[in-house]
């Protein structure tokens, strides 16, 4: 396959998921950005997870991940913490707005998904989850991961 049409189908795939849009979702009234919806599912899923460790996970400089922090914090939906054991490190924690609007967000894109993969029989289906496992795995492995490519 050619590097164009490996591209494309990258570029295509992109803009079918709505990773280009200004907001991924509205939930509970409110518009909410991609890196919002990652924010909300990390904490969601990691258990009192520190504003570092977030960040980390989403691969994110601090100063832009605090910025998005604090724009939860002014909706309601992120609570920040100082840690007992060290005052330096916050701890941050979905508010009840939040988990309601994490979990709102996860059942609009896993009903996405299953929609999607309706069209699909059995075999494709695990065909493709296995095959976006491999992708995973090897982005993970790449020196070049989450950097652009420079000329």
């Amino acid at each position: 396959m050619k590097d164009e049409n490996l591209r494309e189908l990258f570029q295509t795939m992109t803009r079918r998921f709505g990773f280009l849009n200004k907001s991924c979702c509205t939930s509970g009234g409110y518009d909410i950005s991609l890196i919002q919806s990652h924010i909300l599912y990390e904490i969601d899923r990691q258990h009192k997870p520190s504003i570092q460790q977030i960040a980390e996970t989403l691969g994110t400089d601090i100063t832009t991940f605090s910025r998005q922090i604090q724009s939860l914090i002014k909706m309601n939906m992120v609570k920040k913490t100082p840690d007992p054991d060290d005052r330096r490190v916050y701890i941050l924690s979905l508010t009840t707005e939040g988990k309601f609007v994490a979990t709102m967000i996860d059942q609009q894109m896993n009903s996405y998904l299953n929609e999607v993969f309706s069209h699909m029989n059995d075999f494709e289906k695990e065909t493709v989850i296995r095959s976006i496992n491999l992708l995973n795995d090897a982005m993970a492995k790449s020196s070049k991961c989450c950097t652009a490519p420079m000329g």
